[in-house]
């Protein structure tokens, strides 16, 4: 019994000595973690107070490079401010000046114009006493009112205008007859000219004779340039027909149509038949023709004893050659009135 209770008083001894142990080292190993922990927490709060105090001195650091970039641009947009102002505000005054300057210059002109009026106003109050006073005198000498003197002046004016318009109308009158009587005596001259049916083709064609019926297809050309060529150069017709070794040459103008008429029996002479060949002769035959005309003339007036005449109208007497009147030649014509008018 001794022994059991022995044996169990040493267990438990030995527990609550083992238990004693175990809580002293379950007691240091937590003091060891405490102090480990609490370490730790020191060196986070250290760490987080240094991470905090950087933070801030950043902050610090940007909050003031934004106040002074913020203090230089509205010192910048003050500076640009006033210096609108100030230059607005030298315009104005600029301004303000141009518009004295103006409103002095304006006075200057209205008191100048003032003086003017003045002036203008006596001078035409003096001119106006000076009319009635004239016309006053006027009335005195003339023994005539001014309505009657008025009437009398209209009266003489409208007989003036009567005369000057009759004459003007005269004259109007004179001009168109005269104008009448001229397009009369070319419209009957032309018209008997073209239309005498007695001596029509006498005066409007003539006749050229060919060596042989051949020179015809020569006269006319390769597709008709030659005949072409003649008739736009001299201004007439050339008809080739039937007729046998024969050219009629038609066309009212008598010259054009000697002119044809020579410079075509020039080609038939000469042989050689070609649209600048025909221009030549053409040329040669006007030369001969103007010389005969002047000759015409020459001898026209040296037939009537007329001398020193222009030679502009000795042409035109020499053209009278080649014009007709009832059959009759127009320069022997006029030769012959001259010399029953010398007679």
């Amino acid at each position: 019994m001794r022994t059991i209770l022995e044996i169990i008083g040493t267990a438990v001894v030995v527990g609550l000595a083992g238990g004693a142990v175990g809580y002293l080292v379950r007691k240091n190993v937590a003091e060891g973690k405490i102090a480990t922990a609490e370490e730790q927490a020191i060196r986070i709060v250290q760490d987080a107070e240094q991470t905090g105090e950087a933070k801030r001195k950043e902050i610090m650091m940007e909050a003031k490079e934004e106040i002074h970039r913020l203090r230089s641009d509205m010192e910048r947009e003050n500076k640009d401010r006033r210096n609108d102002l100030q230059r607005q505000e030298r315009r104005l005054l600029q301004k303000e000046e141009n518009l004295d300057r103006k409103i002095e210059s304006f006075e200057r002109k209205e008191e100048k114009l003032a003086s003017k009026e003045q002036r203008l106003n006596a001078a035409q109050e003096k001119a106006d006493a000076m009319l009635e006073k004239r016309q006053v005198e006027l009335e005195r000498i003339s023994g005539l009112t001014s309505d009657e003197a008025k009437q009398e002046l209209l009266q003489s004016l409208e007989e003036e205008v009567k005369h000057e318009s009759a004459m003007m109308v005269k004259d109007l009158e004179q001009q168109a007859k005269d104008e009448a009587d001229r397009k009369a005596r070319e419209i009957i001259s032309l018209a008997i000219q073209r239309c005498a049916a007695d001596h029509v083709a006498e005066t409007t064609v003539s006749v050229v004779g060919l060596p042989n019926d051949e020179m015809k297809g020569r006269i006319i050309g390769r597709e008709g340039r030659n005949i072409r060529t003649l008739e736009t150069l001299t201004g007439i017709d050339l008809i080739i027909d039937d007729t046998p070794e024969a050219v009629i040459i038609s066309g009212f103008d008598p010259v054009r149509r000697e002119v044809a008429r020579i410079a075509l029996e020039k080609l038939i002479n000469d042989g050689r038949i070609h649209p600048s060949r025909i221009e030549e002769m053409v040329e040669k035959a006007q030369k001969e023709v103007e010389q005969k005309i002047k000759e015409a003339g020459e001898q026209a007036t040296f037939a009537v004893g007329v001398h020193g005449l222009h030679p502009e109208l000795i042409k035109l007497l020499g053209r009278l050659k080649y014009r007709t009147s009832y059959g009759q030649n127009v320069l022997n014509h006029s030769v012959e009135v001259a010399n029953l008018a010398g007679v």
